[in-house]
């Protein structure tokens, strides 16, 4: 077996305590914790070195930051470590994505075997080429109106079917299957497996995408991720995945990572879920919280009946309370005497001028009859007349032989004339 021995800067030798026994066999190894030894300190006597590259990672954990940085041409990536002395000498922007030019020194971790960089300056130099491309195409999907909200597809209160794509056996998918099913037991969800990351990633989203877009028991897609750095999230910012997913017919929810991932799906998706965790929250209702709401709009609405019927006794009895109910028949009897009066005088008006009548027409009967002829005839007299209906008033004018008709009280005689009577012939009156 080869031993190991380091590399050196030309001309120099590693110390003696670096260099493991040349002599290690299998039978004689060397132990690990000499071997990591050895590597730290070789690698102490390397110096610093200015890097450029564009930052992937950027968390924060008690005043120091850990990152990584992914170089601009290829896809090598190192760890870096800002103790909070350095920190506060770097700008307080940097950010992922942001392109930068660092001062760094490899430090070997002997325990854990680990390799980072310390960096102990940095700088911007401009937005990763990625990021810039990312913003390019984020501003002419914006201009063509795929983020408009108006266009957004609302989500059903209670989807039949949910299509969820997502990587095999991730933990994205078992945090959307497990709160989903405790959210909702009976829901039915159909899992299409694609790669999440990698070149394999877009073409198998869109294939599973369009499958599921294509079943009609489908009611909304999730697309689900557990985040990751800004290089493994590129497939979900992919121009092809974005228009699919606006042209779908379905609701589409985007479930990538946490809530500092932002990737292009998520503003062209019609939701936008922080975490898968989060995305089985807002598509699947709570079925607890369902009863519970129909059992308080059902005691709410018994509570509303209840007053209204309250209401309306208390407004009945108020009304049956009132005399006018409670006793109807004293309205008539009160108003009886009134009514009796008013009959009366009605009466004695109208009888007033009807006996007034009575008595002229009485008196202008009697006027009738003391003129009337008629009433002469009554006492005994009667009327002599000419043939030709004439009143014979002079006896000259009925000479011997004329015809006349005498009218009497009741009907009428027919004569002959002898002539004219002597005066004192004429017998008197009775």
């Amino acid at each position: 077996m080869t031993s190991f021995q380091p590399e050196t800067a030309a001309g120099e030798s590693p110390p003696a305590d670096a260099v493991p026994p040349r002599d290690s066999t299998a039978e004689a190894p060397t132990s690990i914790a000499r071997l990591n030894q050895t590597i730290k300190g070789f690698i102490e006597r390397w110096g610093s070195i200015w890097v450029e590259g564009e930052i992937t990672s950027w968390n924060v954990r008690g005043g120091a930051v850990f990152g990584r940085l992914k170089d601009l041409g290829s896809d090598a990536q190192i760890s870096v470590r800002l103790w909070s002395s350095v920190r506060a000498r770097v700008p307080d922007d940097l950010k992922v994505g942001d392109h930068v030019v660092a001062c760094v020194k490899a430090d070997y971790y002997p325990r854990g075997g680990d390799l980072s960089f310390q960096v102990s300056a940095m700088r911007h130099v401009g937005l990763g080429e990625q990021l810039e491309r990312l913003e390019r195409l984020r501003r002419r999907l914006r201009s063509e109106g795929l983020f408009d909200p108006a266009r957004k597809k609302r989500l059903p209160f209670l989807p039949h079917g949910i299509g969820l794509i997502t990587g095999e056996r991730s933990d994205a998918e078992k945090d959307v299957l497990r709160n989903a099913e405790l959210r909702w037991p009976q829901v039915r969800i159909r899992r299409v497996h694609a790669a999440v990351q990698g070149d394999r990633s877009v073409p198998e989203i869109l294939q599973a995408l369009a499958a599921l877009d294509a079943d009609p028991e489908i009611d909304v897609i999730v697309i689900a991720r557990g985040g990751g750095d800004p290089q493994t999230l590129l497939g979900f910012s992919d121009e092809r995945l974005v228009r699919a997913v606006a042209a779908a017919s379905t609701p589409v929810v985007s479930a990538i990572g946490h809530e500092n991932d932002h990737p292009l799906l998520d503003d062209v998706a019609d939701l936008r879920a922080s975490t898968p965790t989060d995305a089985a929250k807002r598509v699947v209702p709570d079925v607890g919280e369902q009863r519970a709401l129909v059992q308080q709009l059902r005691s709410r609405l018994t509570t509303r009946l209840q007053q209204r019927v309250q209401h309306d006794v208390v407004q009945l009895e108020n009304l049956r309370s009132r005399p006018v109910l409670r006793s109807p028949e004293r309205l008539v009897e009160s108003r009886e005497q009134d009514l009796f009066l008013l009959v009366s005088r009605g009466r004695d008006l109208a009888a007033r001028p009807v006996d007034a009548g009575a008595r002229r027409a009485a008196e202008l009967r009697a006027s009738l009859r003391a003129l009337s002829p008629y009433a002469t005839l009554a006492r005994g007299y009667a009327i002599a007349q000419t043939e030709d209906g004439g009143v014979l008033r002079d006896p000259g004018h009925a000479p011997a032989g004329t015809r006349i008709v005498l009218a009497l009280e009741h009907g009428a005689v027919a004569t002959t004339s002898d002539g004219p009577l002597d005066e004192g012939a004429v017998p008197a009156a009775s």
